[in-house]
Order: structure tokens, then sequence, then C-alpha cells
């Protein structure tokens, strides 16, 4: 279809990215398919342990012979006081009470520390493992950590949902950045500015970024086919990323409860919250969502109010129940299908290169 700096560079045939989605959506059959389909598949690495992906790893290996990615969470600082846990937990008694939990379960705050060593040892498996590409989100890593990285020839993806951010990614020594627009799905990749200040639509934010960055820009946010991706080249970008258009492909981990609620969602159903995880992430609307409305600014920071609503959303999962599901999406969810990864990117070029031809051929 076209040649760039960014395919070049990540040795791949077409400019599409499959999103790193954590929490097991990102299968090994998922990454492996679209690397194998010219894309480049990410593992979403973000709460996995080091063992955990290490064996992915090579797992996807044995499937494809082709460039994938693994994405990372770079730790946050956080402070949160036991105080803190137990106002979050009496917030969530009544429906730990309502799914049968025990309305006591407990357990140990994270401590910062421990959470940056396991963040160490993850890098330490992608340097051991050979993958050549490795993504961040919630922040930039420590220099030491980049310059290790760059020493072993890792090519570096970095977030941003900002011009400053984008700035800041390069400056750090990322070699390309994905821009995070309002649109996106999941959790919000902001590390410097607040969630408001961050919240930019991905048509204004790509142009914007492209002309303050020397770096190859990879366009986020609510792109679902080849309409999104003509339109981010059109604007600078050299390639997309998408998460919801992959979450909802027959290879994808989601659960089928959150793929059925995508793909039956309106535009207008999806909204913000950090009920969830203590994060703002960007889901389909629910009685969880609606439930905690007011009390969301009050809850934990990432990672704790996470922690304390895993039970809950994975007890939910068993009973394929979405009122307490965090069921992540963008806002494009009418465009989302259930359809083989193989296919999607097909279609994808397809509409791509004949939007390229009605727009651009002699009349």
């Amino acid at each position: 279809m076209l040649s760039n700096e960014m395919m070049k560079h990540l040795k791949i045939k077409n400019p599409i990215i499959q999103a790193p989605m954590a929490g097991g959506i990102t299968t090994s059959n998922l990454v492996a398919e679209v690397s194998n389909s010219g894309g480049l598949g990410m593992i979403g690495a973000g709460y996995q342990t080091p063992i955990q992906s290490r064996e992915q790893i090579r797992e996807i290996k044995q499937l494809t012979s082709n460039p994938f990615g693994i994405n990372l969470f770079v730790p946050n600082e956080f402070n949160v006081t036991p105080d803190a846990v137990q106002s979050a937990n009496q917030l969530l008694h009544t429906i730990r009470k309502r799914l049968n939990l025990d309305p006591t379960d407990s357990f140990d705050i994270p401590e910062y520390k421990t959470i940056f060593e396991s963040f160490i040892e993850q890098v330490k498996v992608v340097i051991e493992e050979n993958v050549s590409i490795c993504s961040f989100t919630f922040g930039i890593p420590p220099q030491e950590v980049m310059d290790e990285l760059k020493h072993h020839n890792i090519t570096l993806i970095g977030t941003a949902t900002t011009v400053r951010e984008a700035v800041e990614n390069e400056k750090a020594g990322m070699d390309m950045v994905v821009i995070q627009g309002s649109e996106a799905g999941g959790h919000r990749g902001n590390f410097i500015n607040g969630h408001q200040e961050s919240l930019v639509g991905l048509m204004s934010l790509i142009p914007q970024v492209v002309d303050n960055v020397s770096i190859p820009v990879i366009a986020a946010g609510g792109i679902m086919d080849g309409r999104g991706l003509m339109a981010s080249l059109c604007l600078g970008a050299q390639g997309i990323q998408m998460g919801t258009a992959f979450l909802t492909c027959i290879e994808s981990g989601a659960h089928k409860v959150h793929k059925e609620a995508i793909l039956n969602a309106d535009e207008d159903q999806t909204t913000f919250t950090r009920a969830f995880s203590g994060k703002w992430a960007r889901g389909i609307k629910n009685k969880f969502i609606e439930d905690m409305l007011e009390h969301e600014l009050a809850v934990p920071d990432f990672p704790v109010q996470n922690l304390l609503t895993q039970v809950i959303r994975k007890t939910c999962s068993g009973q394929n129940n979405q009122d307490f599901m965090s069921l992540w999406s963008g806002q494009s969810p009418r465009l989302a299908k259930s359809e083989t990864v193989e296919i999607l990117i097909k279609n994808i070029l397809a509409e791509a290169e004949n939007i390229n031809k009605q727009s651009f051929s002699p009349k």
C-alpha cells in the first residue's frame, strides 16, 4: 500500500498496529495473527508477571516469524492509606454482598517499590527474549531503562495524549509515539496533564503533534476501518493503532459478554470512569459505573482500586453478568465486527486502497 519510516523501522508490510490491551485480551493467537497479516501484534503485559510475559513471548514465537512487540505499564508513585481502602471497601460492600462475596475480603496495599521492581524484571525479560519492539503506557521509563533497551537495539514506542507529552517522549529518546485521542477505549495514557486536559480529539491531535515532533506518529482512538486509516495518514500520521476493532475479533481473548456489549452498543453509550481501577478509562456504561458515579473521585488511585474491584469483575465474568464488568470500548462501537484478524486487516486495506484511488486518481 505504501512505505514509510515507521513501517521500515518496525519491519511491517501494513501501517496497522494492534493495541496492547492488558487483561488477557491479547492472546498469543491474536498477536501472531496480526503479525502474520502484515501488521504489528502487541502483547498487553500490563498485568502480567515477568514469568507470564516470558511464556507468552515464547509461545508467540512458535506462531509467527514476523516482528511483534510488548507493552509495559510505567509505574507511577501513589499514596493510599488504610483508611482510604476501608472507605472504598465500604462503597463496594453492597455489590460484594449481592454477588455473595465475602464483604470483608482484604489484601495488603501494594508498595510502589515492589511494583517498580516487577517492572524492571519485565524489562529484563524483554531483553533476554529478544523482543524487538517495546511500548510504554502511563509515562516514560527512567533514563537508565531507556538506555539499556536502546543498547540492545530495541525499538521504543511511547504514548501521549497531548502535544506536550509527545514532545517529552521524543526528548526522552522514543523512536516513535502513539498519540491517543479522546475517542480511545480503555485507560487514558496521560502522564503530564490532567484527565480533562488530555481529552483532545484524534483528528485535532494528529496534525498538531506532527508539527511539533520529528519521530513517526501513530494515531489511536476510534479508528476501525480504512476510512480512519486514510484520514490519519492524510493528517500526517505514519500508522494507526487499533484496540476495539481487534477486541471483537475471533482471536481476541475478551470475554464473550464484553464482545457482545460492544457489538450491540451505540456511539453514545461509552463514558469515562475511574471507578473500576482508580485511573480514568473509557468503557460502555453499565450498572457499576452508574452506582459509583458520585463516588468515583473518592476511590483510591490505580492500582489499589483495581485490586479492590478485581474479585467483583472476575466473579461477574464467570456469571456472564455485564453489570459489574469493565467493558472497555472506544467511541466507534457501531463499526465493530465479529470476524477474524485476517479479514479485518484485508478489509481495512481494500477500503483504504479504494479511497486512495477515488481521491487521487486522475479524472
